[in-house]
């Protein structure tokens, strides 16, 4: 006799609009049951009922939480394996500068990500394959490293890890845009790491580095950092990008079809860190 079909599972983060959302009507054709995974309880139930009423493939369903509690994400771990079988997870879950202190965007950004890749490494096997959302931030705030903080970025989860990048930064990194910027770096190595790490079970993991796009809180940042305009003016494609253009290339690196794609960040900018980092033309 043989064996019957394992029921494969995704989980989408920050899945109540925005990017989140995006990749959940994405991933909502790819896996047999999906958990829409955010903090704002009304908001995420609404999206679940509208994927679930779409006719989409996947069985869906909400999941209430917070990527800082490693409690609840114990309990996210536990309920997919109650399900079946992980095969893509989208983290997009995550705060920008306008909305919190820089010890809160470390937190939410860095160490929530490091907290779902704690909880969810031992559920990775063959096929399974994750997606982490950095940013393009680094790549255009970051010129140079600094060996020393990326040594303290990559232990997100050691005792005192908020003091430790404060001194390893200085007074500078209580300015939540650079904390970001740093906090996006420290996503881009974790993802690498992570591939090491679970590359033995035949599973993926990989980062994408949206730029500027058309979301709420693309548009909450835009309108504090007038300076995000001339950015879109040096964008060779001369636009914002969509949330749904973001989704498709997650789509991408969580589908069979990137089976040979692990470790890797992938810019999703417009080409704007082409025009103001890679050779002139």
């Amino acid at each position: 006799m043989s064996a019957l079909p394992k029921t494969t599972v995704g989980i989408a983060t920050g899945a109540a609009r925005g990017m989140g959302l995006a990749c959940a009507h994405r991933m909502a054709d790819m896996v047999d049951a999906l958990l829409l995974v955010d903090l704002d309880e009304r908001a995420v139930t609404s999206a679940a009922s509208g994927l679930s009423a779409s006719g989409r493939a996947a069985r869906v369903e909400p999941f209430v939480l917070d990527v800082t509690d490693r409690d609840g994400l114990g309990r996210l771990a536990a309920r997919v394996a109650e399900v079946g079988t992980l095969r893509a997870v989208a983290h997009a879950a995550g705060i920008s500068p306008t909305m919190a202190d820089w010890r809160r965007v470390f937190t939410v950004d860095l160490v929530g990500t490091a907290l779902l890749a704690e909880a969810l490494r031992p559920l990775a096997t063959a096929g399974t394959a994750t997606v982490v959302f950095a940013s393009m931030a680094p790549v255009l705030g970051i010129p140079e490293p600094i060996p020393a903080a990326d040594a303290v970025l990559d232990a997100p989860l050691d005792e005192g890890f908020l003091d430790r990048i404060h001194d390893a930064l200085g007074p500078a990194v209580e300015d939540t845009g650079v904390a970001y910027t740093w906090a996006k770096r420290g996503v881009q190595r974790l993802a690498q790491r992570e591939a090491v790490r679970v590359g033995s079970v035949g599973a993926r993991v990989c980062s994408v580095s949206p730029g500027i796009v058309d979301t709420p809180q693309g548009r909450q940042e835009a309108r504090a950092h007038p300076y995000m305009d001339v950015l879109v003016q040096q964008t060779p494609l001369g636009r914002v990008g969509r949330a749904e253009e973001v989704a498709a290339a997650v789509a991408f690196l969580l589908s069979d079809d990137a089976g040979f794609l692990t470790g890797i960040d992938v810019l999703v900018d417009g080409g704007v860190c082409a025009a103001l980092r890679g050779p002139t033309a």
